[in-house]
């Protein structure tokens, strides 16, 4: 595993100036050439101010989506993981805030980082699963996104994902150079204003957090269809279906 210690700095950056450089002129095209990508809820998208995108993960290629179809600097979570392999480790300068899932002082940094993101009034990408679902269900989701909305007053976008799984399943290091692919992005949850003398507690309350969360996941379950499992997803693929055969 990466030690974090051994990062740069610009890799907890979030979003580089020429990101919308890279996108218009290499990515998009790459998407738009091969893949056919239906779009809903654009309307719900602001066009200025931080936001925090939340889609369900199937699949690593939701990045690739996001930062490709977004007309803003988007940076997006990723696990510190990611930058043990030449074939990920790209993604540090084009957007990706390391986040050792260990917690601790490192999902501080991350946390920290994500501010910054945030208040420079650009986008934000959280999974809220924290790990791609390894059967298909939605998994409960983390805090991580409800807390930084409640500490910056921005809304979260749930995003519905489909059929990112099909152009790249678990087992393919890249994506097919075909298919289909949807996202809907959903009416914005606003947090209450934690500036208010009222509702200053807020910032600092976790039950709180999970209300929000509890209500994202609850979104992005009814508009992807997906089963809901009321606990985080911790176990590997294998120890998931090794359960279904034993059940």
């Amino acid at each position: 595993m990466v030690n974090k210690k051994k990062l740069p700095e610009k890799a907890f950056a979030g979003a580089p100036r020429f990101q919308r450089m890279f996108v218009k002129t290499i990515l998009r095209p790459f998407v738009k050439t091969f893949y056919k990508v239906e779009l809903e809820g654009l309307e719900n998208i602001p066009k200025s101010g931080p936001a925090i995108f939340c889609p369900n993960h199937l699949s690593f290629f939701e990045i690739t989506l996001l930062m490709a179809l977004s007309e803003r600097n988007i940076s997006f979570i990723g696990k510190i993981e990611y930058m043990d392999s030449w074939k990920t480790r790209w993604l540090s300068k084009f957007g990706m805030i390391p986040v050792n899932r260990s917690g601790g002082s490192y999902a501080d940094d991350t946390f920290e980082a994500c501010k910054k993101v945030l208040h420079r009034g650009e986008l934000l990408g959280i999974f809220p699963e924290g790990t791609r679902t390894p059967d298909g269900r939605l998994y409960r989701g983390h805090t991580g996104a409800a807390r930084l909305a409640t500490w910056l007053d921005c809304p979260i976008i749930p995003v519905g994902v489909f059929g990112t799984d099909v152009i790249q399943p678990h087992d393919r290091p890249f994506p097919k150079l075909s298919g289909k692919a949807k996202l809907i992005f959903c009416e914005p949850i606003y947090v209450q204003s934690t500036t208010s003398p009222s509702n200053s507690e807020r910032k600092d309350d976790p039950i709180y957090w999970r209300q929000i969360t509890d209500k994202l996941m609850k979104k992005l379950a009814n508009v992807t269809g997906q089963e809901y499992c009321d606990e985080y997803s911790t176990k590997t693929r294998a120890e998931y279906k090794k359960i279904f055969e034993n059940s």
